[in-house]
């Protein structure tokens, strides 16, 4: 069983070190956007650091997201082949690094959410090229507008924390090593296209949007259609009736 140790805050950020039986065994980093950087711990401690976090789960994913890397200590910090050297021990060094990791966990989750969203709906634009319309009811089309417009807001609310971290305004001296971090796990790259996505969403949301008000447009078409109709066929009845 594992110990907790201190526990420290760094803006959004609590960091505790863990201990078992007054040795240090790592440090576990919890960023406020529900990821866990761990350093140190085999892969059943892990587990249990996992475990013992549930309990504090807030609208959880469907599918746990795991990125693993070793770690030594040298001369100089870089990251090579899933391997980070650190160029000392200290806190501050790792919690930079790990913001770097936590943002490329976030993402990934970004990316499959809108990618699940662009291969549910992707067939949309084609048939409506082929058949001029898409053969959904206005209620389906209004469910899929809804799931896009959460799923795009999710994303725009929480993109800020792809942002370089305000952890490095108090600490502008690590930010080279969150840097190499981002850079090797090509973040900004993945953030393009992440925002490229989104606009592919948004033309969808449209194109279901003027789908949806053309449905109601010739709804309404057919109604004035059927009155006017209902209306001639009465004049026409009362034609004949007063000549008879």
């Amino acid at each position: 069983m594992i110990a907790e140790g201190p526990a420290q805050l760094f803006r959004d950020v609590v960091h505790v070190q863990m201990r078992e039986d007054k040795k240090i065994l790592g440090d576990v980093f919890y960023f406020s956007y529900g990821v866990i950087v761990t350093w140190g711990f085999s892969e059943s401690e892990e587990n249990e650091l996992l475990l013992k976090s549930k309990h504090f789960e807030k609208e959880p994913n469907a599918k746990l997201e795991l990125d693993e890397f070793t770690f030594i200590f040298g001369d100089s910090m870089r990251i090579e082949e899933d391997e980070i050297v650190l160029q000392n021990k200290n806190t501050l060094t790792k919690l930079a690094v790990s913001h770097g990791l936590a943002q490329s966990v976030k993402l990934t989750t970004f990316e499959e959410v809108i990618q699940k969203t662009i291969d549910t709906t992707k067939h949309l634009p084609s048939e409506l090229a082929v058949k001029g319309k898409i053969p959904l009811s206005r209620k389906e089309i209004s469910r899929k507008m809804g799931g896009l417009f959460i799923e795009r807001n999710f994303i725009n609310l929480h993109s800020e924390i792809l942002d370089t971290p305000e952890f490095f305004w108090d600490y502008p001296e690590l930010e080279p090593f969150y840097r190499r971090t981002a850079h090797y796990l090509d973040v900004s790259k993945r953030v393009e296209v992440l925002n490229k996505k989104l606009t592919v969403v948004h033309e969808l949301f449209e194109i279901l949007s003027d789908e949806l008000k053309h449905q109601h447009s010739s709804r309404l078409e057919w109604t004035i259609i059927i009155l006017i109709v209902i209306e001639v066929i009465l004049a026409v009845l009362r034609d004949i009736f007063h000549i008879i």
